[in-house]
């Protein structure tokens, strides 16, 4: 799996891969791989952590988690307990309401459990293919590509695809990208966008990745 630029040694997917897992040995874990006890567990620090920095993800689940951790428990916390334990998470009104919902969706329809298939998870309130991915993969440990903002960000600029939109980036990674790599390709992705690879201005010059690097779309570097 290689992809050529004029002046560039060609991509080796597999090689990259190896680069970032050592690399990311440094750094700290994304915040939703701490909260992987239980599927339901992942799915709602996900939820809180769309669209909101880590560190305050991080602590809201903590908040959060210590009052309830099932469904059947989190049901009978009122919707201002919830709001108060996930603020200040971005749209944490609003969030609050759908952790309300899929608490009675999971109790009602499945038993109180988290369905682990991608098709239910997308039936959730404000669950995403991104967060369905990431149950069904963090959760359940299936195969599935969970695709975030640094996932699409990197293959983009790697080369590896050509896609404008993260679900379209799923959905090329699933025909392209190897089969043993679908698991782990977020995590490991999301830790080396959050450190090294970032959206503006990347530290290029540390990256080993480089000299395989096309640094497509990147106007500025370190």
């Amino acid at each position: 799996m290689s992809t050529r630029y004029n002046g560039w040694v060609p991509l080796d997917i597999h090689r990259a891969i190896r680069i970032v897992r050592k690399e990311n040995r440094q750094w700290r874990r994304p915040v939703v791989a701490h909260y992987t006890d239980t599927p339901f567990t992942v799915l709602i620090s996900c939820l809180l952590s769309l669209r909101t920095q880590d560190k305050t993800t991080d602590a809201a689940s903590e908040r959060l988690f210590r009052l309830a951790k099932t469904p059947q428990a989190m049901n009978l916390l009122s919707p201002a307990k919830i709001r108060k334990a996930i603020y200040p998470v971005s749209f944490y009104r609003t969030k609050a309401a759908n952790i309300k919902k899929i608490c009675a969706i999971l109790l009602k329809q499945y038993r109180g459990k988290v369905p682990p298939s991608i098709e239910d998870l997308l039936e959730l309130p404000g669950v995403g293919r991104k967060t369905a991915n990431l149950v069904v993969t963090e959760g359940f440990r299936k195969p599935g590509i969970c695709v975030d903002t640094h996932v699409h960000r990197i293959m983009n600029r790697w080369g590896y695809v050509k896609t404008a939109m993260p679900d379209e980036t799923e959905m090329v990674l699933r025909q392209k990208l190897p089969f043993r790599y679908w698991i782990g390709i977020n995590e490991w992705l999301v830790t080396y966008g959050q450190n090294l690879c970032k959206p503006v201005s990347p530290h290029c010059s540390l990256c080993k990745v480089r000299p395989q690097c096309p640094q497509l779309g990147v106007t500025k570097s370190r």
